[in-house]
């Protein structure tokens, strides 16, 4: 869960520190070299991420720490970091009001809150830091309110720590309130003064401190030093006391690196940890869906709605459960309710539009879907499932213009190919649509769709020169193992291959079969074709689409 951008914006960070103590150390060969040094890894170190703003801060208090003077020269020194560090943190404040949401009544905190969030996060952050425990992912949300006075504690502990670090600095020095400092200074962007999409659930999250409390934790290490120094008869004992802490710190990091062995294990421990999270149960209920586990992914899905009613990806993420159980009208009563609270969310809207498709009202789905590529024109499931939309309506130009687009999006998705396939068959165009066919195979060898449209192209198509009996029946095979035997379209297909191969007596018993299998569906339309295609077997005749 450390994301790789937290790990490369704090190595290019760290780095960019020490080229600008080597910049204004008097003892340094040509010390540009190293400023211009510096200004490079913080654009490296802005680029893996946004929180890097805080540095020009740091830079200051190195000088601080070292005693010299913060002169304008120093300080015209430092405005081209702050030029930089103000540009990408105003950026990453736009990014998360108008591209994460973080507006409306919701993230409406005024000043005084903010203060006493911030307040209390401070301490937060540093109690975990001294004593690990009950960490977790996601911690509960705290209620705060100025008409509350005890809310007021911890902004009034924070005054008071600082009249004490300033009270013992003539006997310590400067290095307690410059840790202190960098400490709330590297923290400030989440502390509550910008609104982030994760005070949606929650104030305070371990990864927000991992650079913070490198300040506190390089404190703590000069304190052991000078304490060794002082003590030299001890110690030894003091560097072993250290040792222990370090080796016992390794431990419980070791137990809680658990929880991140793989997703489930994170949702199901945040859980087990703050069972009031309600976002663990939307993303648990993710995890499970996507595993198969549908009816546990609907029961945390309605629990997260059940905490949180107004949350719409739970209302369109159970809904595409639903869908999938076969519960159309329920799947379009969350569907709807999604797009009704969220009605610019291109996910909500592809949602919806998928519900009604399977409900059989293409033209409503097909608005949905163009609504969300007017949000999002890039995006892959509005043009995916538009190209699926008009290939059942019909407009095979459409289909093949949605699909080409959506695949020079996504260029191997399986599904994408098959649809772009079928409507290209359709056109007429045969020897493009083989061709998507097999990428479609390639990308993906069980795709059952995939299998039976090639085979059944094979088998049936009026051109002879594409048509090969025994591909055929190997392709219908594998797509009638993979369904294990219950698709009568396959059974179909598969009927069809054994008689372009001649097998009148195979093709008549498998398609007397899935007549029988359609039968039992109440499927009129496909149980007639099939009596008609074994009249044809039964005078030795391959059935033949139609020219197109």
């Amino acid at each position: 869960i450390t994301e790789r951008k937290n790990v490369l914006m704090g190595f290019f960070f760290l780095l960019t520190l020490l080229a600008w103590t080597a910049y204004v150390d008097e003892r340094s060969n040509r010390p540009w070299r190293f400023y211009g040094l510096a200004l490079i890894l913080y654009v490296l170190a802005l680029s893996a991420k946004t929180t890097a703003c805080t540095l020009p801060a740091a830079l200051l208090l190195i000088l601080w720490l070292q005693k010299k003077p913060i002169n304008k020269r120093r300080l015209s020194q430092v405005v081209p970091f702050l030029i930089m560090g103000i540009g990408m943190g105003l950026l990453a404040v736009w990014w998360e009001r108008y591209h994460q949401g973080t507006r409306g009544m919701l993230f409406a905190l005024g000043p005084i809150e903010r203060l006493l969030i911030a307040s209390r996060a401070v301490w937060f952050y540093l109690s975990k830091l001294i004593w690990p425990s009950n960490l977790t992912f996601i911690y509960p949300k705290w209620n705060i309110s100025p008409a509350h006075p005890l809310d007021y504690a911890w902004l009034l502990a924070g005054i008071a720590l600082c009249a004490v670090i300033h009270f013992v600095r003539r006997y310590v020095g400067r290095s307690v309130e410059v840790a202190a400092a960098f400490f709330v200074a590297t923290l400030s962007p989440v502390l509550g003064f910008i609104m982030l999409y994760t005070f949606r659930y929650t104030f305070v999250a371990d990864h927000y401190q991992y650079l913070a409390c490198i300040g506190p934790i390089a404190l703590a290490s000069a304190g052991v030093v000078s304490l060794a120094d002082v003590f030299k008869q001890s110690r030894p004992l003091v560097l072993s006391a250290a040792l222990c802490v370090v080796a016992v710190l390794a431990v419980l990091t070791w137990r809680q690196a658990a929880m991140y062995t793989h997703i489930e294990a994170l949702w199901r421990t945040t859980l087990a940890r703050n069972p009031g999270c309600w976002m663990a149960h939307n993303n648990l209920g993710i995890v499970l869906f996507q595993k198969g586990d549908t009816d546990e992914a609907v029961a945390h899905y309605r629990t997260t709605l059940e905490m949180q009613p107004d949350f719409w990806d739970a209302e369109y993420n159970l809904g595409i459960a639903l869908l999938s159980k076969g519960q159309v009208d329920e799947a379009i009563a969350h569907c709807s309710n999604a797009v009704r609270i969220a009605p610019n969310d291109p996910d909500a809207l592809v949602a919806l539009g998928n519900a009604l498709l399977q409900k059989g009202r293409i033209d409503d789905a097909i608005i949905y879907y163009q609504k969300a590529l007017a949000m999002r024109p890039d995006y892959f499931l509005a043009h995916h499932s538009l190209g699926h939309a008009f290939l059942k309506k019909g407009d095979l130009d459409a289909a093949i213009s949605h699909c080409r687009a959506a695949l020079l999006i996504q260029p191997q998705n399986a599904d994408t190919h098959t649809n772009l396939a079928i409507a290209l068959d359709e056109k007429g165009q045969t020897a493009e649509a083989i061709q998507h066919y097999e990428k479609a195979l390639e990308i993906s060898p069980r795709s059952v769709s995939a299998l039976a449209n090639l085979a059944w192209l094979m088998a049936t198509c009026s051109n002879a020169s594409f048509r090969n009996g025994s591909k055929a029946i190997e392709l219908a095979g594998q797509a009638n193992q993979l369904s294990t035997g219950t698709n009568t379209l396959v059974l179909r297909t598969l009927a069809a291959a054994y008689a372009e191969s001649g097998q009148f007596g195979k093709a008549i018993e498998i398609a007397r079969a899935a007549m029988q299998l359609a039968q039992t569906q109440s499927d009129n339309s496909l149980s007639a074709a099939l009596q008609q295609e074994i009249a044809l077997y039964e005078l030795s005749l391959p059935y033949r689409e139609t020219p197109k």
